[in-house]
């Protein structure tokens, strides 16, 4: 995919054609994670250079241009973590590896990147496509399993766009001291027909459109919730980022394009678990508050212009 920041876009589409290739079989189902490392002609302006690098020789504005397409180049990719320059390179390289450990489910304790965390945002309006910038869009289906305890949610994904999917199975479990853990593995085609016997009936279908963007140096996923559905969810859209920031910092990061109404991180009522119940909520005894997060920071409530609490972790991916 790196080859996209160095070729023509139709030479691109040339090469895949020729080959067979679509972009779900040779970037999705290909890697378990993307990361990619911001240059530091992007923000760490002072550090970067060509010296003692014989095969480089961008300038500046080069070397920012194709460090943007290179990262283009993987939009999409259902686990694409962004690592900027905002933090010394020590903390930078720290937070690469605890990307990469926070994927194989290795705890990394309070060694690497604490404070990085999920945050869902409620967006009341978007604007055409041609404003937003280079996005994918994908069509995700969820379908959540019978669980053993309460203190699990178990759940199915089917990603894909032109008729190629990949699938992931899902299990959340609580652990002591509140903390969730949360093991994805993707799976075939056939086990994902094989698993969706187990469904929860309890449960509704959720169908979205899952549209993926870089802002600011920053992976944004905006799903937009579609029908069939229950009524809770029509016209519903959430938009989710990982991040260190809080405040008026992380409220600088969020695209301007959008009318961002609420950040919605630690609120049950915007759960996906929560959203897919059939009963209305109070009639239901499986309304669960127990994978809402607690309260670590400030964030901003950006219809009122409050400060609130609630910036949390959550995983309805």
């Amino acid at each position: 995919m790196d080859a996209t920041a160095f070729i023509s876009q139709m030479e691109w589409d040339k090469m895949m054609t020729n080959n067979g290739w679509n972009p779900v079989e040779i970037r999705d189902n290909r890697y378990n994670l993307i990361i990619h490392m911001v240059s530091a002609a992007n923000g760490a302006d002072e550090f970067y250079t060509t010296a003692d690098h014989s095969c480089r020789n961008e300038s500046l504005v080069e070397a920012r241009d194709r460090d943007l397409k290179a990262a283009q180049a993987w939009i999409g990719h259902p686990y694409f973590d962004v690592i900027d320059n905002t933090s010394d390179f020590d903390t930078k390289i720290r937070r690469m590896i605890a990307a990469v450990c926070q994927k194989l489910g290795i705890d990394t304790g309070d060694r690497l990147s604490k404070n990085s965390r999920k945050v869902k945002f409620l967006v009341s309006t978007i604007p055409q496509d041609n404003v937003f910038p280079p996005f994918q869009d994908f069509d995700v289906v969820h379908d959540y399993m019978v669980a053993p305890s309460g203190k699990m949610q178990v759940r199915l994904r089917k990603r894909g766009k032109n008729g190629r999917w990949s699938y992931t199975h899902t299990n959340r479990r609580l652990e002591f001291n509140g903390q969730t853990i949360e093991v994805k593995t993707q799976i075939s085609s056939r086990d994902y027909q094989n698993m969706l016997a187990q469904c929860d009936n309890s449960h509704n279908t959720i169908y979205k459109k899952r549209r993926c963007f870089l802002w600011n140096n920053q992976y944004f996923q905006l799903d937009i919730y579609k029908e069939p559905c229950h009524p809770r969810c029509r016209g519903l859209m959430l938009l989710e980022t990982y991040t260190t920031l809080t405040g008026e910092e992380l409220a600088k990061r969020l695209p301007s394009f959008l009318r961002v109404e609420k950040e919605v991180t630690a609120d049950p009522a915007y759960s996906m678990y929560n959203l897919s119940l059939k009963d209305e909520w109070q009639n239901s005894r499986k309304f669960n508050k127990a994978f809402t997060p607690t309260s670590t920071a400030n964030g901003c409530d950006f219809f009122s212009g409050r400060v609130t609490n609630g910036l949390g972790e959550s995983g309805d991916h």
